[in-house]
């Protein structure tokens, strides 16, 4: 009888608790303490619940202190409370002090300590539980699962995936599921594939935890498949597979099928964004904003825009994708008409706003109101200074790059490898030696030199200080070595004239297993080109045609400045014209080669095909044909295109086109027009007109000019020697010895030195290289 009566007030306080109803459970107390059954310990543990259930945690806690008899439940029902209410502390503190715990307990606490975002800890309490040989559930494996994806442990992942086996729970969808978010997340989505196959029942986790780990991995098309499977076979679709297909959209990325277009994925995303009004989550905030961002990442903010007017509430991470999406479309205006609109609603920007507002700021070259967005956050991060510094660097101001790095060092703002790398770059556009060492001392500090990023930024810098056995030096010293880290050294090498030192790098690069890129083939091809090394030059395409390089516009280019320089035109034109894809770095390279070999007619009509394709010359065109001209004659050609620089294409002449010009005029013999043209130029002073001047004289033997030009030259640059050289030689061509002689006395009596020229033939073996030394000899 008297269990029948237990059993009935059981199910009235379970009643009470389903409902929450305080006053009846508080009647159903009275009720137990009259008929004498205040010390059992079931009802007691019902009651303790029902307690915590109305929020009364002194009656809960009163009432079990009073317990006479404390079972597991008992203490369960405590721990449980402790780990809802994220008192974490306290419960662990229970946990150590329960004289018998069980499965339920330790799941409680794992779980909590999950969900508390104390992942490691959670590990560590599941590796006691399984030390006492208790068996966990498949809510203990899907708490542990998480906190390996969190934490990317993936070791734990599989010894939990051969537990789950074991103990048969391997086809339980909760921790099915769990391990396929370990996988995926922790990017080996072969394996997640595999478990995902066996699976025998999948739901829309299932299918999320897939499309999460395809686009993680950049396999944009093989997420959007596995979306379209979803929806084909049925399952149902929330806001949160569609929020994640949304994100895969939203990358435009890479994948391992090749390029994902942008306007494909902006195609995919509004079919979404019909499903999403169809399925009835237009309201869900969550998902809207994975529709902005989705539309302002592919660049259709007028879409976006539509969207963000239509939501019925918006958050600030709202505010701050549109802001964003603004300054990815260099957009800097709209972008603070967004945030004065936020903040005219009220509402308050976080970090990832002012962020968003230096990038756009940054992107549209407005570092004036980026620097005062930056000196109006109270406290910036790292990412905010990177963020500014960037700016600086976009704009060319490595100045205050510099001088905001050091302000940055006196407010003991941690830098990270960005910032280093950024500052880096400062110090190697304005070859400052001494400040990049001191940053290359504050990498040390923070524990950055060995990383890969600020490596290559050291190497860049040292190698445009010139200091290449620093370069060398940090480079030797790297645990690991990366595609960049080569590039950089071998770059290094070549600007600094050590070409033979760049091409054996090359080879060791590629001895080490390491796959050149495309600006690994651009470098070494230039190394070839200065050398005249048609052999290694030679050798290097046959490797860019074996790894596929050959449709890249900078190899191309490239190949073709090699094979120009080398002497071999027609190959370099056979390049140029197999090219899929040219720029105008293309078309000048191709124009400069005609242009060396004297083939100036050729070289004026590719550039003239070059306009009628619709590139656009740059200043670089027009030194080409302007220097093929003056090497073939072609004066009336030169004339004619020198005028339609400003005319046609809005470019100022600057000195490499007025020297063009004037050798073709005094090459042709057209000196009167030379000196016309020679009064009127801006740079009168500089040594290199006259010298193109002098030589002209010396072809055709023009005495009065060149004597004027060898004064002018001897004015500017007296130690110089090539003025003395050039004016004897005129007048040795004329037998007058006389003035012949009064140049070598005045080379006598200014110490000037002819120096030495240099040869060098290429053999199989390599190549030799001899100096020759003709001291001037006058007779």
């Amino acid at each position: 009888m008297e269990r029948k009566s237990t059993l009935y007030i059981a199910n009235l306080l379970q009643s009470s608790i389903d409902k929450k109803s305080h006053l009846s459970g508080k009647l159903l107390h009275a009720h137990i303490c009259r008929i004498g059954l205040s010390t059992d310990t079931f009802l007691l543990n019902r009651l303790i619940e029902l307690y915590f259930k109305c929020n009364n945690t002194d009656y809960a806690h009163n009432l079990f202190d009073k317990m006479p008899q404390k079972n597991v439940y008992s203490w369960n029902a405590l721990l449980c409370e402790y780990c809802k209410s994220g008192k974490l502390e306290t419960a662990q503190k229970l946990f150590a002090e329960m004289p018998e715990r069980n499965t339920v307990s330790w799941n409680n606490l794992i779980s909590a300590l999950v969900r508390g975002r104390l992942e490691r800890e959670a590990l560590n309490v599941y590796n006691k539980m399984i030390q006492e040989s208790l068996v966990p559930t498949h809510c203990t494996l899907a708490s542990v699962l998480s906190a390996c994806g969190t934490l990317l442990d993936v070791g734990c992942g599989r010894r939990c995936h051969n537990l789950a086996v074991k103990i048969g729970l391997q086809k339980n969808v909760y921790v099915s599921n769990a391990l396929l978010c370990v996988y995926a997340k922790c990017g080996l989505v072969r394996d997640a594939f595999q478990l995902f196959e066996e699976m025998e029942e999948r739901n829309e986790v299932t299918f999320t935890a897939m499309i999460d780990g395809f686009a993680q991995t950049d396999r944009v098309m093989e997420a959007l498949e596995m979306f379209r499977l979803m929806y084909r076979r049925g399952i149902r679709i929330d806001s949160v597979s569609l929020s994640s297909v949304l994100g895969v959209c939203s990358r435009g990325a890479c994948g391992e099928s090749g390029f994902y277009d942008g306007s494909l994925a902006n195609a995919f995303g509004k079919l979404l964004h019909g499903l999403t009004i169809r399925l009835g989550f237009e309201s869900d905030l969550h998902l809207c904003n994975s529709l902005l961002d989705m539309y302002a990442k592919n660049g259709d903010m007028d879409r976006a825009e539509e969207v963000f007017a239509n939501m019925p509430e918006v958050s600030v991470v709202s505010w701050n994708i549109m802001i964003a999406g603004c300054g990815q479309k260099c957009n800097s205006e709209k972008a603070i008409e967004y945030l004065q609109k936020m903040l005219s609603c009220r509402f308050e920007p976080d970090e990832v706003t002012y962020i968003n507002m230096l990038a756009a700021c940054v992107k549209s070259g407005d570092i004036k109101t980026g620097r005062q967005i930056f000196d109006y956050m109270a406290c910036p991060s790292t990412s905010s200074w990177n963020a500014i510094l960037s700016g600086y660097i976009q704009v060319g101001n490595h100045k205050e790059a510099i001088k905001l790095f050091r302000e940055m060092q006196f407010l003991y703002v941690k830098p990270d490898r960005t910032t280093l790398a950024i500052i880096l770059s400062s110090c190697a556009g304005m070859e400052l030696l001494e400040a990049g060492k001191q940053v290359h001392a504050a990498s040390q500090k923070a524990a950055f030199h060995n990383d890969i990023y600020v490596a290559s930024g050291l190497i860049g810098m040292y190698s445009k200080c010139g200091k290449m056995d620093m370069a060398k030096f940090v480079f030797e010293k790297m645990p690991e070595l990366d595609v960049v880290c080569w590039n950089s050294i071998i770059s290094g090498f070549s600007l600094n004239s050590l070409d033979k030192e760049a091409l054996a790098l090359f080879q060791q690069m590629r001895q080490n297993g390491m796959s050149p890129t495309h600006f690994s083939y651009a470098t070494i091809l230039s190394c070839c080109a200065k050398l005249s090394s048609l052999f290694q030059g030679r050798l290097v395409h046959a490797q860019i045609v074996k790894e596929g390089f050959m449709n890249d516009v900078y190899v191309g280019s490239a190949l073709i400045d090699m094979y120009c320089k080398c002497g071999e035109v027609d190959e370099a034109r056979q390049i140029f014209y197999l090219m899929p894809d040219k720029n105008t770095v293309t078309w000048n390279e191709m124009i400069h080669g005609y242009a060396q070999t004297g083939r100036g007619c050729e070289a004026v009509n590719l550039y003239r095909s070059m306009i009628e394709s619709g590139e656009k010359p740059d200043e670089i065109t027009f030194v080409a044909v302007l220097t093929a001209c003056s090497h073939s004659g072609l004066v009336d050609t030169a004339v004619e295109i020198f005028d339609s620089m400003q005319r046609d294409h809005g470019l100022e002449p600057v000195l490499d086109h007025y020297t063009c010009i004037i050798d073709a005029l005094a090459r042709a013999g057209q000196f009167h027009e030379a000196e016309v043209l020679m009064d009127k130029i801006p740079y009168r002073d500089d040594p290199i007109v006259w010298e193109v001047l002098l030589s002209s004289c010396t072809l055709h033997s023009n005495v009065r000019l060149a004597k004027k030009a060898a004064e002018e030259l001897i004015r500017l640059d007296p130690r110089n020697s090539s003025p003395y050289v050039l004016l004897a030689n005129i007048y040795t061509s004329l037998g007058r010895w006389d003035d012949v002689r009064a140049v070598r006395g005045l080379m006598s009596d200014k110490e000037v030195v002819k120096g030495p020229g240099y040869s060098w033939i290429e053999h199989t073996r390599g190549m030799d290289s001899n100096m020759v030394d003709d001291n001037l000899k006058l007779v």
